[in-house]
């Protein structure tokens, strides 16, 4: 008797998913990112631009605010030289940023 009222117990808990309460729509985000990291290290440069994209895609608001070394970014020239580790260049992830409609502030 007692297994099954620690069970039934268990059963009610929210973080096991087993709960038969019906979970609420979860409200999108606000979301300010802000980014310093400039051309000296491009993999930290790109970050907020294809971390802006990924919370774009899940349905938050994301706005881009570049401070400092960051606001070189934004030149032409500047953006065609970036090639993160791992990710694709940051003109590419620009583009991203624009279809998405992200502003971004410098």
């Amino acid at each position: 008797m007692p297994r099954r009222r620690f069970l039934a117990q268990l059963v009610s808990l929210p973080f096991l998913g087993l709960s038969s309460q019906a979970e609420e729509p979860k409200k999108p985000l606000k979301i300010l990112m802000k980014s310093d990291w400039g051309s000296d290290d491009p993999t930290r440069a790109s970050f907020p631009f294809l971390h802006g994209i990924a919370l774009a895609e899940a349905g938050h608001e994301v706005r881009i605010f570049l401070l400092g070394e960051a606001t070189s970014l934004m030149r032409k020239a500047t953006a065609n030289a970036i090639v993160p580790v791992g990710w694709p260049p940051l003109s590419e992830t620009l583009e991203r940023v624009v279809a998405k409609r992200i502003p971004v502030f410098s």
